[in-house]
């Protein structure tokens, strides 16, 4: 979920956009059905999101570069590493999954099931009480202005139906088959204590990748915050990460 306009403005994703841009082109895109792309979008599959993001390279005229993956778009970067190996020098995963909330254990699945009825009900609501479940699954380690604008940035970021509908999507996504085709060098990041995405879900990436290289960062935030200690850990081995497979 992102708003390439209000991210600007955000004290959850401005410190990632500052410390990723500042020795490195960064280009940066919304999902479908969010932000500032098309809400009205048939197609909200993750055939789809891959689709898009061969498109966003094309139209950026990139013919080789790194690739970071965050959250669910690990998956979509996973499945472009293996069709189009030849376009990166380097792959990045951070809070990532390979397989979706419906591949799960029957818990798991019936947690995901109560969140969409809860993303369908009130969502859209001006009170941001059910919104804010899940600003507290994503960062619990926020300040009250953080959480508070995170909670305001998923009302503006997506309407309901489509939140319903990406979180369908996500639960959908099975990529455990290409892990072992990953032919480029590969970084894979996760918080330990990460209570929207399993630890464990990014040690099965790294497990998966060959030779991929795996960072246990010290945080319970799915999205790193500006004055903890993890993301400049994170953002010290993305750099070094992206310098040495550039010499390649």
């Amino acid at each position: 979920m992102s708003h390439l306009q209000y991210d600007w403005e955000s004290p959850v994703w401005r410190h990632w956009i500052d410390a990723l841009s500042e020795e490195m082109m960064l280009i940066r895109y919304d999902e479908r059905g969010n932000g500032l792309s098309d809400w009205g979008v048939a197609d909200i599959s993750f055939a789809a999101m891959i689709t898009d993001l061969e498109s966003v390279v094309d139209a950026a005229g990139l013919e080789r570069f790194t690739l970071l993956g965050v959250s669910q778009s690990c998956a979509v970067s996973v499945a472009y590493a293996v069709r189009h190996p030849e376009r990166l020098s380097g792959l990045i995963l951070y809070g990532g999954f390979a397989q979706g909330w419906r591949k799960r254990s029957p818990r798991d699945i019936a947690t995901h099931e109560a969140m969409t009825t809860l993303i369908r009900e009130g969502w859209g609501n001006n009170n941001p009480v059910f919104r804010h479940l899940f600003t507290a699954m994503f960062i619990p380690g926020a300040s009250q202005e953080q959480m508070g604008w995170f909670d305001e940035l998923q009302r503006i970021t997506v309407s309901p139906e489509n939140a319903c509908r990406l979180h369908e999507a996500f639960g959908e996504i099975d990529v455990s088959g290409l892990l072992s085709q990953v032919a480029v060098p590969t970084l894979v990041l996760h918080a330990r204590r990460d209570a929207a995405v399993p630890f464990e879900a990014g040690r099965e990436f790294a497990a998966g990748i060959p030779g991929a290289r795996f960072v246990d960062l010290d945080s319970a935030n799915h999205i790193l915050l500006s004055n903890e200690p993890a993301f400049e850990t994170f953002i010290g081995e993305v750099g070094r990460f992206v310098a040495e497979t550039a010499k390649r």
